[in-house]
């Protein structure tokens, strides 16, 4: 099932108003409940992305992490068995985990009279037990369950998904017998930047070559795709030239495994005539650069 633009719309435009909390999720749920949860959750997280971005120096201004502090000390004393941190942090619209960095490094900063060290931050946020303060780290704890976005909790998803949506890959790519390099045997060659798949046979794809794959468990928004393109893709590209006849290579086609549907349809990906099915996106490069605006 693809996503029409009218559709991934309208779901940006609920998502507006919408806090990084679990329950959002249930408000997306039941406005749009023909697309599955991973492709709603995908959706909001990349939008509120972008929207924290945009916030994100005001938020880390000294006068407003020192009046998140200091309201979150006072309203925590007062309301000690509320969470007060996670409700601050919908407040103000910035992400539960995100703030709970916050005020973690102000603490910190009063506990050593200075300068916190990052290592020692990102340990404490990892696991809140470490945290000195045992209210301040049941707020943490709070925060990190209830972020769909950010934090270490949702990293560690994320990356377990995409995890995941590799070996599936491979996997079926093996039960079609077609020929190809993963990443780690690429990086034994000596790349060190590298595609998920390199085909030692292409294959087509909606009539195009395609030599190689790059698998991304995330939905695939005009932003994404520039945004990989210039970070990835054109590299990726270089290599390919160099690795393939650069005729062919002119038609290269990216393969990126988006949520478009659940990863786990992955196995609906390979057809019986070794060509990829719509559940892959298909982007060629120099389409996308000749529509930025599609």
């Amino acid at each position: 099932m693809k996503l029409s633009r009218a559709e991934y719309k309208e779901i940006v435009k609920c998502t507006e108003h919408l806090r990084p909390t679990r329950q959002c999720m249930t408000i997306l749920r039941q406005r749009f409940p023909n697309h599955s949860q991973s492709t709603l959750l995908s959706i909001f997280s990349l939008e509120y992305q972008k929207r924290t971005k945009r916030t994100m120096s005001w938020h880390h201004a000294p006068e407003c992490i020192e009046s998140y502090y200091q309201r979150y000390l006072s309203e925590a004393k007062a309301r000690p068995s509320v969470p007060v941190l996670l409700e601050l942090a919908n407040e103000v619209d910035l992400s539960p985990a995100l703030m709970a960095r916050v005020i973690v490094d102000r603490f910190l900063q009063d506990q050593e009279g200075g300068v916190s060290s990052k290592q020692v931050l990102n340990n404490m946020l990892r696991e809140p037990s470490l945290i000195p303060d045992q209210a301040l780290a049941n707020h943490v704890y709070q925060c990190t369950i209830n972020d769909c976005c950010y934090g270490p909790l949702v990293d560690c998803i994320k990356h377990a998904i995409g995890q995941e949506a590799e070996v599936l890959l491979r996997d079926k790519l093996k039960e079609r017998n077609l020929s190809f390099l993963d990443e780690n045997q690429l990086r034994t060659k000596g790349y060190d930047k590298t595609p998920d798949i390199i085909l030692e046979v292409p294959i087509a794809v909606e009539g195009h070559i395609v030599h190689w794959i790059e698998s991304k468990a995330s939905f695939g928004d005009d932003h994404s795709h520039r945004t990989y393109l210039n970070e990835q893709f054109w590299s990726y590209w270089n290599r390919c030239c160099r690795w393939r006849d650069p005729a062919t290579c002119s038609l290269l086609g990216l393969l990126s495994l988006g949520l478009k549907v659940p990863y786990r349809n992955v196995n609906k990906v390979l057809s019986k005539r070794t060509t990829f099915c719509e559940h892959f996106a298909l982007h060629r490069p120099l389409e996308i650069l000749r529509h930025p605006n599609p």
